[in-house]
C-alpha cells in the first residue's frame, strides 16, 4: 500500500477536501438519476458503493476524528446502507501509512530523536494503520518485541474543526436541533481528545491490567513509559490473530466460546464493579493469542457515574418492565422524559422505551443466551427500523437522554456484535463470581 507524506492539518484545508468530496458525491447522484430515467427499477446499491468509496478516499487521506468517524459508524448495522458499513469497516485495516520521513519526523518532534537511537531494532514500514496512528514493531535494546503507536501529526488539534465540520451535517442527516444535542458533541469531542492523549492510554492501560489481572483467560500487555509520550505509546509486542479474523476462520465451538465467554465476563465485570469500561469494543482492538483474549487499545475509556449507572440498569430490570410507574422514574432520572411532556407524550415514549428495553435486556436475565441466534438480531434490527420510520417517535426522542448513553449504549451493542460474529451459547451470569461485595 503506498505510504503518505502529508496529513492536511489545517481546518480549510481539511474542510477543502470534504468539499470536493461532497462535490464528487453530488455527481453520483446526477449520474445515478439519469440512469434511473433510462431504467426505473434500478436500486441505490451502485450509488450507495459509489459514495461510499468516495467518501472513504477522502477520510482516509485526512486521518485523524474524521476517519474515526467512520470506523465508528461501521459498527453502527442500522444506520448506513451495507455498502457504506463494508467500505467504512476497512478504516481499521486498509489505510495508508506514513512514509518512512514523515516516521522519522515525528519521532524527533514526540521523543527528541530518530528510532534508531532508541530501539535496537525498528521497522520503518508500519505493520498497522488506523484511524488516529499507526503502529511498528521495534526491539528493545535489551531483546524485548515491542510495538510502538505512532499518532499521526495534527490529529488533536484538528478535532474541534473537525467537529465543526462534520456537525451540520449530523443535523440535517439525522434531523436534530443543535441545542438539543450539544452535550453529545462535547462528550464526543472530550473523549476524541482523550484517545489522543497516549499519556492517559498509558496509565488507563496500566489500571485496567492490575484491576483485571485475576480474570481468567483475559491478558494485557506490559506498556514502556520510558520509550512513551503524549503522542507515542510502546508496549509489549504480542502474536496473535485479530479477533474479527478469528471469528471469520469460525476454530473449533470450544475456542470461539473460551474467548466469547472472556469478553463478555470481562465487561459486565468492568461495568459492575470498576463502574468504568472500555468503550471501543472494535474487533481490530483485540487479539486472540493461544486461546487467549488480548485487549490492547485503552485509549477511550468510559467513567460510569452511580446517578447514571443505577437507573439506567434499573430500567430493564423485571421490576421495571412490569410497573409503568417505576420505568418512568427512571427514564427521568435518565432525561428520557421531561417535565414538560403532555401526559400522552410520556406514555407513547413510555412504551417505546419499555420495547426496546425488554429486547435488549434478554441475555442479561437469562442464565445463558446464544448469541448465534438470528432472529434476535433480526428483532434488534426491525425494531431500529420501526422506529426510524416513526414520525412522532423521532420528533420526540431528539436530543433526549443524558449524555452518558452514548458511549454506553455503543459499547454494549458493540459487544453484542463481537458475540454474534463469534456465534456461541455463553453464561451471562458468570461473571458475578468475581464481584465483590
Amino acid at each position: 500500500m503506498k505510504s503518505i507524506d502529508k496529513i492536511p492539518t489545517g481546518k480549510i484545508q481539511r474542510a477543502s477536501k470534504l468539499v470536493g468530496t461532497g462535490v464528487k458525491v453530488g455527481g453520483n447522484y446526477l449520474k445515478h438519476y439519469g440512469e434511473k430515467l433510462l431504467n426505473p427499477d434500478l436500486d441505490r446499491s451502485s450509488l450507495d458503493q459509489a459514495n461510499a468509496e468516495e467518501i472513504f478516499k477522502s477520510l482516509k487521506s485526512l486521518k485523524g476524528s474524521a476517519l474515526k468517524a467512520a470506523q465508528l459508524l461501521s459498527m453502527e448495522k442500522n444506520l448506513l446502507p451495507q455498502a457504506y458499513i463494508d467500505t467504512f469497516s476497512l478504516a481499521q485495516f486498509q489505510v495508508p501509512p506514513l512514509s518512512a520521513p514523515l516516521v522519522r519526523k515525528t519521532f524527533r518532534q514526540y521523543l527528541g530523536c530518530p528510532p534508531e537511537e532508541i530501539f535496537a531494532h525498528f521497522e520503518a514500514e508500519s505493520v498497522a494503520a488506523a484511524s488516529i496512528g499507526q503502529v511498528h514493531k521495534a526491539r528493545s535494546k535489551e531483546g524485548r518485541d515491542l510495538a510502538v503507536k505512532l499518532q499521526y501529526p495534527g490529529v488533536a488539534e484538528s478535532i474541534s474543526s473537525d467537529l465543526a465540520i462534520v456537525k451540520p451535517i449530523a443535523l440535517r442527516m439525522f434531523n436534530l436541533n443543535a441545542e438539543d444535542v450539544e452535550h453529545y458533541f462535547q462528550e464526543v469531542r472530550s473523549k476524541l481528545l482523550e484517545e489522543t492523549d497516549y499519556t492517559l492510554e498509558l496509565r488507563q492501560s496500566q489500571q485496567m491490567a492490575k484491576d483485571c489481572a485475576h480474570l481468567p483467560g483475559l491478558r494485557f500487555p506490559a506498556y514502556y513509559p520510558e520509550y512513551s509520550s503524549p503522542r507515542i505509546l510502546t508496549m509489549d509486542w504480542i502474536e496473535g490473530e485479530p479477533l474479527s479474523r478469528f471469528a471469520e476462520r469460525s476454530p473449533a465451538l470450544a475456542e470461539r466460546t473460551q474467548v466469547a465467554q472472556t469478553l463478555w465476563d470481562w465487561y459486565l465485570y468492568q461495568v459492575h464493579q470498576l463502574r468504568y469500561m472500555h468503550a471501543d469494543p472494535h474487533p481490530g482492538n483485540f487479539l486472540v493469542a493461544q486461546g487467549d483474549l488480548v485487549a490492547i487499545d485503552f485509549g477511550c475509556i468510559k467513567q460510569i457515574p452511580e446517578a447514571f449507572y443505577l437507573p439506567y440498569f434499573e430500567l430493564s430490570s423485571p421490576e421495571s418492565l412490569a410497573d409503568p410507574a417505576r420505568m418512568q422514574a427512571c427514564l427521568e432520572r435518565l432525561e428520557l422524559l421531561r417535565p414538560t411532556d403532555s401526559q400522552d407524550d410520556r406514555n407513547y415514549l413510555t412504551a417505546a422505551f419499555r420495547e426496546l428495553a425488554e429486547l435488549i435486556a434478554r441475555p442479561f436475565h437469562q442464565e445463558r443466551f446464544d448469541f448465534s441466534n438470528a432472529e434476535f438480531f433480526a428483532t434488534i434490527n426491525a425494531l431500529g427500523e420501526r422506529f426510524a420510520r416513526d414520525s412522532r417517535l423521532r420528533k420526540l426522542t431528539g436530543g433526549r437522554g443524558s449524555q452518558h448513553f452514548l458511549y454506553a449504549n455503543r459499547t454494549f451493542f458493540g459487544l453484542f456484535m463481537l458475540q454474534h460474529a463469534l456465534g456461541v451459547e455463553i453464561e451471562t451470569q458468570q461473571y458475578r463470581r468475581w464481584l465483590k461485595a
